[in-house]
């Protein structure tokens, strides 16, 4: 059975005060110059000053942390975007990215350094924990506290697989009670493109070959390609998206969350920036909250303010 209709879709000012999104300014003085026609490109070399500006402003913009090992990955992957948009050399490119206003140069950027392939069902181990060891105590306890309010938020969710999946989740677990919850998923990216894709909802059936059998029944309707499915509106209604940038200073976020998955995010930064982000999560934590992340990424054992529980599931102290 899907889960009634009478569950709407959680509105945007349940989350969030307002959509301001932060920019961090770092200045770069070098001259535009954009080719006037299309053709054949030779090569483009970054020089060593073009490329640290590119470092740091990528670095305080979105925290991704680009080592000098990664100079020839980043070339390869800007040559294109910049022969599409006409650029004749990095140092035109770098200078339109600082003059940019509208955030879009911001989001091709992202789309072209990030790897944003995911799948349901990714790290299983993850939700069979949230439904075995968090779902229990922490509805038993809403519910002797008459609060009905649960809130998962899913940080850097790509093309949305986790953030449908922690819903189903929800609706499954709590099944013909769901509608008298106010649950939902709040799923948040930098990246608008991936967050559009992800709004539609529509996968192949390569990104869905790992999930449970019973859950790609009940919650995807195949399309008419025959290749592809979408998931049911009932579970797109319970996914808020919204674009938001990790490195932000301050989360505007009008109560904190229970759960937090924050998973293969982190691998981008460097230590100082991990930092900071752990500690905006802690405040977007309840005491007692949990915090996942991906298991190629560790916090530590030995902490002041999460509680590690197993591999890549930490508590807020």
């Amino acid at each position: 059975m899907i889960a009634s209709s009478a569950a709407t879709k959680p509105p945007i000012s349940r989350y969030v005060q307002s959509d301001a999104c932060v920019r961090l300014p770092y200045a770069y003085t070098g001259q535009s110059g954009v080719l006037g026609w299309s053709g054949l490109l030779p090569t483009m070399v970054i020089t060593d000053p073009e490329f640290q500006w590119l470092r740091h402003w990528v670095r305080e913009q979105l925290g991704i942390h680009l080592s000098e090992q990664k100079r020839e990955l980043v070339v390869g992957r800007l040559q294109a975007l910049l022969r599409e948009q006409g650029f004749a050399s990095f140092h035109a490119y770098c200078h339109a990215l600082q003059q940019d206003t509208s955030g879009h140069a911001l989001n091709e950027l992202v789309n072209r350094i990030t790897t944003n392939y995911t799948y349901f069902y990714r790290e299983p181990a993850h939700f069979e924990f949230l439904w075995r060891e968090v779902f229990p105590p922490l509805t038993r306890i809403l519910r002797q506290q008459n609060n009905r309010d649960l809130r998962l938020w899913s940080a850097g969710c790509s093309t949305g697989e986790e953030a449908y999946l922690l819903a189903m989740l929800q609706m499954d677990y709590l099944g013909a009670e769901y509608p008298q919850w106010r649950a939902g998923v709040l799923a948040t990216d930098i990246s608008q493109p991936v967050l559009e894709w992800a709004k539609a909802g529509i996968y192949s059936a390569e990104h869905l070959e790992r999930l449970p059998d019973g859950l790609r029944r009940k919650y995807f309707q195949p399309q008419p390609d025959c290749q592809t499915f979408r998931v049911h509106p009932s579970v797109r209604d319970q996914v808020v998206f919204r674009r938001l940038n990790l490195m932000n200073p301050r989360f505007p976020f009008r109560k904190p969350f229970q759960v937090i998955f924050c998973r293969n995010v982190m691998i981008y930064f460097d230590e100082a920036t991990r930092r900071g982000l752990l500690s905006r999560l802690h405040q977007c934590l309840e005491p007692g909250g949990y915090l996942f992340i991906g298991h190629a990424e560790s916090l530590g054992r030995q902490r002041d303010d999460f509680e590690y529980i197993l591999p890549a599931v930490y508590r807020r102290r």
